[in-house]
């Protein structure tokens, strides 16, 4: 069995979870997620509990199995307390600002970059060199940070960029000076 795939996920007392077929919602206080499932797998309610199961041990179904779990676990996490990812801008002017919902950065190009922020997501600046990126959604909040931190992604040598907090970026030693004989 699928060790991530044979544990149920509980439910909070705040969130329901309604199974409709293949499809499955999921309401909190923080909103509503809907995901359609694969048709293989098994999903029912029990004692406050969704439990996920799979018709047999083929490799696609084990695979399906964790994934399954997985996915609807995160749509639970998410409506009921949300996720978010913090961006940081390295470098001599860069910086962030909030235009609205969406932002500017200013990131070392001739022109600043405006960030839409889709529906559903949340875009905070914190100072000028912090992003807040905040939904219900685990795979659209990455996404959209992947999206950002792809504008400028950290450069090995000075480590100039946007980065996630707490990534470590690998430096490269420049090239040594001319040395004098």
């Amino acid at each position: 069995m699928s060790r991530i795939g044979k544990q149920p996920i509980p439910i909070p007392p705040s969130v329901q979870v309604q199974i409709e077929g293949s499809s499955v919602t999921v309401r909190g206080p923080k909103g509503e997620l809907r995901r359609e499932v694969h048709p293989d797998m098994g999903l029912h309610l029990d004692d406050g509990r969704l439990i996920v199961t799979r018709p047999s041990d083929a490799p696609r179904h084990r695979a399906l199995h964790g994934l399954t779990r997985a996915l609807l676990a995160n749509m639970v996490a998410g409506v009921e307390s949300g996720f978010a990812k913090t961006l940081e801008l390295q470098g001599v002017g860069y910086r962030a600002q909030q235009m609205g919902k969406n932002i500017q950065i200013a990131i070392g190009f001739s022109h600043p970059v405006d960030v839409k922020a889709p529906p559903d997501i949340t875009l905070e600046v914190e100072g000028t060199s912090r992003i807040h990126v905040r939904g219900i959604d685990k795979e659209l909040v990455g996404q959209v940070a992947a999206e950002i931190r792809h504008i400028r992604p950290p450069e090995p040598y000075k480590g100039k960029g946007i980065r996630y907090a707490g990534e470590h970026v690998r430096r490269k030693a420049g090239k040594a000076g001319k040395t004098l004989h």
